[in-house]
């Protein structure tokens, strides 16, 4: 079975570092050398575990190389496994979930039930909507902090699904947790029995792997091209569908036929790699892909335009203005590009729109804004293929924004240029 991806969304300091460690020790998910240092450590200290170190050392084992990788799975409960995106911040967050390679399948959203619904919670629910994210469960954080108080839980709740609900989230459970504790992560908690619901652990088994709308295309953008030995092996990672020696193709926005000849993955020759899969592959007829191509199966008609609608999210410290000259990349295509027109200027911290038909985007403003590029490339709508439905606008070679396409704005030059 697929690991399902899940993103731990939440306000700094509510707890989130802590869930995270409580669910991989409480899953039993962490290497046994990992866990007995962790115990070393706190009786050392005369102090309990500290969950939140869990997240350290994990990243430390990362970036070492050592045992966890984030392409595989990170904690598994009842023989079902769980790959986390972690996200740092709302700006890291956003960075992360739009333009990396993880699309997460479902969210949780922690909120320390001590403080309240904040401005950084409003901003991760509101690009998990925009993302289409919808299994998300809401967990009430630090209720050992409020004497685990139920009229304070459901006033908190009445709260967050009233915000959810205008951004069109319906929570799968509001959970009430202390995660320093371990209450109702894995096991039900005995300070709140007027909770008879789910814990976090079995809501999480209750949700599912995304559909993927390309999965009958192939989908492979070229990263980069090697030179290894006498081939030139053109590097990338399979977004959508799979690819098999043999197989014919096309290599977009030429749209050159020709077929698989070599697949690789760590000098291990393949005869096929699916979706995920980071590959190398080598080319018949001397068609080369090199980075900015698209290879797709014969039967795919990507779309091309150089105009689109999309929804952006500006973090840029200095305003865009319309129609500067920025640069847009989306999946491994760059190029030139302004925001030609700005219809709707949003706070995004109360998703109220703050200005219409406006002239520029400050720090922190969404836009739902009209892209102009300077000659047509492949894009998708997000819903339809996420790796071509997210870009990146940089200006001076720093990345100030992150966007989503939500749609083709011109059928006649998109049609003109299909038909060439």
């Amino acid at each position: 079975m697929e690991p399902v991806k899940l993103v731990m969304v939440g306000h700094v300091d509510h707890g989130k570092s802590t869930l995270i460690g409580r669910l991989f020790l409480d899953t039993g998910s962490l290497p046994h050398d990992m866990l007995e240092e962790l115990k070393k450590q706190s009786t050392d200290d005369g102090h309990a575990i500290d969950y939140a170190s869990v997240v350290d050392s994990l990243q430390e084992e990362r970036e070492q190389g050592i045992t966890i990788d984030t392409t595989q799975r990170f904690f598994s409960y009842h023989e079902r496994d769980y790959v986390i995106i972690d996200a740092p911040g709302h700006v890291e967050f956003i960075k992360n979930m739009i333009t990396g390679a993880s699309q997460a399948d479902a969210a949780v959203l922690i909120v320390d039930a001590s403080l309240g619904w904040q401005e950084q919670s409003g901003r991760h629910a509101y690009i998990l909507s925009l993302l289409g994210i919808t299994q998300v469960i809401v967990v009430l954080n630090k209720m050992d902090l409020i004497d685990f108080n139920q009229m304070r839980f459901e006033e908190l709740k009445q709260v967050i699904a009233t915000y959810l609900a205008t951004i069109n989230i319906s929570a799968q459970a509001y959970i009430p947790i202390s995660a320093i504790q371990g209450d109702n992560i894995v096991r039900p908690s005995t300070h709140m029995p007027w909770y008879k619901d789910r814990t976090v652990c079995d809501a999480l088994n209750a949700c599912s792997v995304r559909s993927q709308p390309m999965a009958d295309h192939v989908l492979f953008p070229v990263q980069d091209v090697y030179t290894v030995g006498s081939s030139k092996v053109s590097v990338g990672r399979v977004e959508a569908g799979s690819l098999r020696v043999n197989q014919p193709v096309r290599i977009f926005p030429e749209r050159h036929q020709t077929s698989i000849r070599t697949i690789q993955k760590f000098n291990q020759q393949l005869q096929t790699a699916s979706k995920g899969e980071s590959i190398g592959i080598t080319t018949d007829n001397h068609r080369i892909p090199h980075r900015g191509h698209v290879v797709c199966d014969e039967a795919y008609e990507p779309l091309f335009t150089d105009i689109f609608a999309a929804t952006v999210f500006w973090f840029g410290s200095e305003s865009v203005v319309c129609r500067e000259r920025i640069t847009i990349r989306c999946s491994t295509q760059e190029i030139w590009c302004c925001i030609e027109a700005i219809k709707k200027r949003i706070d995004s911290s109360t998703i109220e729109v703050i200005e219409y038909d406006a002239d520029r985007l400050h720090e922190l403003d969404i836009g739902k804004v009209t892209v102009r590029l300077e000659h047509p490339i492949i894009v998708q709508p997000l819903n339809q293929a996420s790796e071509l439905g997210r870009f990146v606008l940089i200006r001076n070679g720093h990345v100030c924004a992150a966007g989503m396409v939500t749609g083709i704005e011109d059928q006649t030059v998109l049609n003109q240029i299909n038909s060439v």
